[in-house]
């Protein structure tokens, strides 16, 4: 596919390109249903469907004003167009700021800028305020190349880098394919590790007890009875089921713990109402009641293979109930879904006692500046090793039953 053909653009706002032409090329085996324009779940005949990158899921961050230039997320969304049909896309954003992103630079904002360099803007593809892995570089269902086309992409976004005058692109939470792809276009590779629970087949949660280790599969049992010791119940809201009333429940949760760990939550009110409202299908509200009202709650995304965990919050604190809600209830959904994994999000090493192994994420950056360049490599060379060994070292922890094991008490 010769270069000439393919034309670049980038755009200010997810609306300049049409829901069903992004669609087709973040999710291209669903892109053209049509329950998806409708506002319907795409579950039926979805593979390797990710919520998050959907039309709807950005319009919802942009619509809602949680991700724009106001916040410091100025869409540069870039289009690459054969004539009159989009064949690629790529979900970027010019950054005056490293916020929201889970992948940490200000180091190298730092370090740069002591230097006499200009850190921001930035270019950040990247789904905003959400670390998940997923495809970034975007391509059409029946494109004739798939792997040129994102290379054309690849070498989009580094001319879009240069055209914005921007110091850096940072293509966070990329796929590992992509990954390898864009580090043969020049750009820097890093690693960095989430904990992530793999569904070895189980038929429930008490299969999955069974594959513990006898200390942990005791305390994972006890958690979950003191959790609701209380008198607390737990309920699970999708589709239909959400409704405004939980959401502004859940708000007040995630405000709560948002203003504790961050200063100022990411996301507005608006944002869940537009979400719940687009792709309700994808949304598993988990929420925690104790005399009669909502007292924690947490988000989760539904894609064809994995349960994405996010957002968590509470106004009352009970032992175990973060433990509760955010873990052992996605493990029952998954297993109940037939899904391959659970996603728990970023950082929190005492996942691991829950079932949750450590597992590598991958960004890939584009770093014009030669000096500059060379600096963060060599970095990112002795962190890459670091998170290898510590993987590793981390799944010798895993608390399931190895084969010595002689104890098989419950």
């Amino acid at each position: 596919m010769p270069p000439s053909q393919i034309e670049f653009q980038a755009v200010p706002s997810i609306d300049d390109i049409p829901a069903e032409a992004w669609d087709a090329c973040a999710n291209p085996a669903v892109g053209t249903d049509a329950n998806i324009s409708a506002g319907g779940s795409p579950c039926t005949a979805r593979e390797r469907y990710n919520p998050f990158v959907r039309h709807a899921f950005y319009h919802a961050l942009e619509a809602s004003r949680s991700a724009c230039p106001r916040t410091g997320w100025g869409p540069q969304h870039l289009i690459a167009r054969r004539g009159s049909d989009i064949v690629g896309v790529v979900p970027c954003y010019l950054k005056s700021h490293s916020r929201g992103e889970y992948v940490f630079d200000h180091g190298w904002a730092d370090a740069y800028e002591r230097a006499g360099g200009r850190y921001y803007p930035k270019l950040q593809v990247s789904v905003p305020f959400t670390p998940a892995s997923g495809p970034r570089l975007l391509v059409r269902e029946g494109a004739a190349d798939t792997t040129a086309v994102r290379d054309l992409l690849a070498k989009g976004l580094m001319a879009l880098c240069r055209t914005v005058k921007a110091s850096s692109v940072h293509v966070t939470f990329t796929r590992k394919d992509e990954w390898e792809l864009l580090a043969k276009n020049g750009f820097l590779q890093r690693t960095d590790k989430q904990f992530h629970w793999e569904n070895q087949g189980y038929c429930s949660f008490e299969d999955f007890l069974g594959a513990l280790n006898s200390r942990h599969r005791k305390q994972v049992k006890r958690e979950r009875r003191e959790a609701v010791a209380n008198g607390i119940t737990i309920e699970h809201l999708t589709g239909k089921d959400l409704n405004e009333a939980a959401f502004d429940a859940f708000f007040r949760f995630y405000m709560e713990t948002g203003s504790r760990k961050w200063g100022s939550p990411y996301l507005t009110r608006e944002f869940y109402s537009r979400v719940a409202e687009s792709m309700p299908d994808d949304i598993l509200l988990v929420m925690a009641r104790r005399n009669g009202r909502w007292i924690a709650g947490a988000i989760n995304f539904i894609g064809s293979e994995t349960l994405f965990g996010r957002h968590w919050g509470a106004i009352e604190h009970h032992p175990f109930l973060h433990f509760e809600v955010c873990y052992y209830q996605a493990i029952e959904f998954a297993i109940r879904r037939g899904l391959k994994r659970v996603e728990a999000g970023a950082q929190g090493e005492h996942k691991l006692a829950r079932g949750y192994l450590p597992t590598e994420t991958f960004s890939a950056h584009y770093i014009p500046d030669p000096g500059f360049r060379h600096a963060v490599a060599g970095y990112l060379k002795r962190e890459r090793q670091y998170v290898s060994h510590a993987v590793d070292e981390l799944t010798e922890y895993a608390p399931f039953r190895k084969a010595t094991d002689s104890s098989d008490e419950a």
